[in-house]
């Protein structure tokens, strides 16, 4: 039997937040297994838009839409991204330029995006906005915008580009997502989507914590929910151990080094099967 998401909820819900993790877990497989199993997991018809590395998964039924992010074409690697997130983290702290900066601007003077991340959205923009928009204009219906890991990232900068081209976003749910970008920005998204955005976060992920750039000043802000999962002592105790050798607590190579250690020695943690256990039991709790 097929999950169903309550659009009556009310804030957050751990049941719908397993519709969403599911979708997520789901986007990570290719068109023709996806769309099957989109359709018996989560009773959507969904089709795959992917350009280059970047790939989300477009759901729709009578009663909704979903627009689910991928991580990485390697669910359970982080290889490739140590540069976004610790290396060179402080220089991808921009304000975009040309329509991407129209569309951000609007978070205020000061707000700065993690460029990384909003390039990798801009060349999927087109398709996914296409769709959407078709999908908004043949029924209007709640949308609801996820993603895992990278792609919780991308789920964010969606929600907001599609809110400022008069898209509507019912929710934003995400699961051991990075930040995006600095405090200006991380407010506006608060003030954008008041109690519609819940960031799942499991105490021994290590990439919500990231990107960071030192352990007393780091640029990068998370926005409000975050919903802690699968324990109690936060991935950021281990960056600071790790930081306290530095006289000042900056991110130095050898600390870079070991926090990207800790990273992708505890993968699993980060995956989305673990997410949808953790999900699972706060449901069996009643959450």
């Amino acid at each position: 039997m097929a999950l169903a998401l309550n659009l009556n909820a009310a804030g957050r819900s751990d049941a719908n937040a397993l519709y969403l993790a599911t979708a997520c877990d789901l986007a990570y497989y290719p068109q023709d297994q996806g769309q099957a199993e989109f359709a018996a997991k989560l009773g959507l018809k969904a089709s795959l838009i992917s350009v280059d590395n970047t790939q989300c998964y477009v759901g729709e039924n009578d009663s909704l839409i979903v627009l689910a992010f991928r991580g990485s074409e390697t669910p359970n690697s982080l290889d490739g991204f140590k540069d976004w997130l610790l290396t060179n983290a402080k220089n991808f702290l921009v304000l975009p330029a040309g329509q991407l900066g129209t569309d951000f601007v609007a978070a205020g003077v000061g707000a700065r995006f993690h460029s990384g991340f909003v390039e990798s959205l801009d060349e999927i923009w087109t398709p996914l906005f296409q769709a959407i928009e078709a999908a908004v204009t043949k029924k209007d219906r709640p949308l609801f915008v996820t993603g895992h890991s990278l792609g919780g990232a991308l789920a964010l900068l969606s929600a907001w580009r599609l809110q400022r081209n008069m898209i509507p976003v019912h929710a934003v749910y995400t699961f051991g997502a990075p930040m995006v970008g600095n405090d200006v920005a991380a407010k506006a998204f608060e003030k954008e989507f008041p109690n519609r955005i819940f960031r799942y976060v499991d105490s021994g992920d290590m990439v919500p914590e990231l990107p960071t750039v030192s352990m007393f000043s780091n640029e990068y802000w998370h926005c409000l929910t975050e919903v802690v999962v699968g324990g109690t002592t936060p991935a950021s105790d281990s960056i600071k151990a790790l930081a306290s050798g530095s006289p000042d607590a900056s991110m130095s190579q050898a600390v870079m080094d070991g926090v990207w250690h800790k990273a992708t020695s505890g993968i699993q943690r980060h995956l989305m099967g673990n997410y949808i256990t953790q999900i699972n039991s706060l449901n069996g709790k009643g959450s």
